[in-house]
């Protein structure tokens, strides 16, 4: 999460062990939506970083990947 910057897009290598994580999420199917096209870290509530699900129809979905166990 920190390594990268506000608004990047998370490498595609992150984003497979994202992908992997956010579908353990016990909102997965919410969070995913109709498909995930990327990820990116910005910020969310209180201004703290986040993991976002950047979906296939362009909205967006933020996640926190400590609710994926």
């Amino acid at each position: 999460l920190y390594k990268y910057e506000l608004g990047d897009k998370v490498s595609d290598h992150d984003a497979i062990i994202l992908a992997e994580l956010v579908a353990m999420h016990p909102e997965a199917a919410e969070k995913i939506g109709s498909g995930i096209r990327s990820f990116s870290v910005r910020t969310a509530d209180f201004n703290t970083r986040c993991f976002w699900v950047n979906r296939t129809d362009g909205s967006t979905e933020k996640f926190s990947f400590r609710a994926c166990y």
